[in-house]
């Protein structure tokens, strides 16, 4: 029997390949399946999920940036009850080998509890992505992400209702990553996604303003690249948990250097955008340049990795 190469072994995730596309860039799925079936996605990390519909920021929320793009979204979705009752299901239906990583926002602690409690409930919800770059209302609008104590506390809470394993979303504007990585390995995470987006603005030279409504907005493309390879190689160094890279990938290079800085796979963010059929892409062409590179496999890659990092 042939072994994949390409499968990789993750709490609460079996994936026959590392391509998932990241949250908030390929919505919930089947806006991307009329290009191709995204059933041969490794998993698909869906649009964040709040206890209410969010309408989002006011617009306008996305500017575009040399080598990448800003947004100010502000997490628009329906809302947990429309994802439970007609999203997760339909995506059962017509994925029904698909497993789904659910990204969980919130205002507060017990808005992150509420959502993780019930969509780690849905049949196809292998795994939840904590969305930790949230301002947490009861702590004067702090993020989430950006204090120890605070990230701590929201994973353990999160981690004692939820069924399927939690891996949560480091956010790179922070002073230090690694005491926040830390608490929030002492929570109970079960694994990190990294990096969100980098804080960012642009200025219209003719109205003198940022661009953007909410003046700020998240920095995402090849740009943040360098800046995601740091924080994943600083985060291995500390952690044995699995981490999910993320962060300007836009070729199978991108995706192999993700993982030698210490990724065990890989989230593919804006370059859906611009090429929607980029995931694809990178399934095919991942064999032919480890196979160039010496690479048996993406297991044995991981194993290696961690070896060097010991020695």
């Amino acid at each position: 029997m042939s072994v994949n190469p390409l499968a990789v072994s993750l709490p609460g995730l079996d994936l026959k390949n590392p391509i998932i596309p990241a949250s908030g860039c390929f919505g919930f799925g089947k806006e991307f399946n009329k290009f191709y079936d995204i059933s041969q996605l490794g998993s698909v990390m869906i649009k964040a999920t709040t206890p209410e519909a969010r309408f989002g920021n006011p617009t306008p929320r996305v500017a575009e940036t040399p080598s990448g793009m800003l947004n100010a979204i502000g997490l628009q979705n329906p809302g947990l009850e429309v994802v439970m009752t007609e999203i997760l299901p339909d995506l059962r239906r017509n994925h029904p080998d698909l497993p789904i990583i659910a990204n969980v926002a919130g205002s507060t602690q017990d808005d992150y509890v509420t959502v993780c409690r019930e969509i780690s409930q849905a049949p196809n919800v292998k795994a939840i992505e904590l969305n930790i770059s949230c301002p947490n209302v009861k702590h004067g609008g702090i993020t989430f992400g950006t204090d120890p104590l605070v990230a701590g506390k929201l994973t353990e809470a999160v981690k004692k209702v939820s069924q399927v394993p939690v891996y949560v979303k480091l956010s790179p504007n922070v002073t230090d990553i690694i005491p926040i990585a830390q608490a929030i390995e002492a929570g109970g995470a079960d694994g990190f996604t990294m990096i969100n987006t980098l804080l960012g603005m642009r200025i219209d030279l003719k109205t003198r303003k940022p661009i953007l409504a909410n003046q700020t907005g998240g920095l995402s493309g090849p740009a943040i690249k360098p800046v995601a390879i740091r924080l994943i190689h600083q985060v291995a160094g500390v952690s044995n948990l699995p981490i999910i890279g993320m962060g300007g990938i836009m070729t199978v290079d991108d995706v192999l250097e993700m993982y030698m800085a210490g990724a065990s796979a890989v989230g593919i963010g804006t370059i859906n955008f611009t090429d929607p059929y980029i995931c694809p892409k990178l399934i095919d062409q991942l064999p032919g340049r480890m196979k160039e590179l010496g690479i048996e496999s993406l297991e044995q890659l991981i194993k290696d990795v961690r070896e060097a990092r010991r020695g």
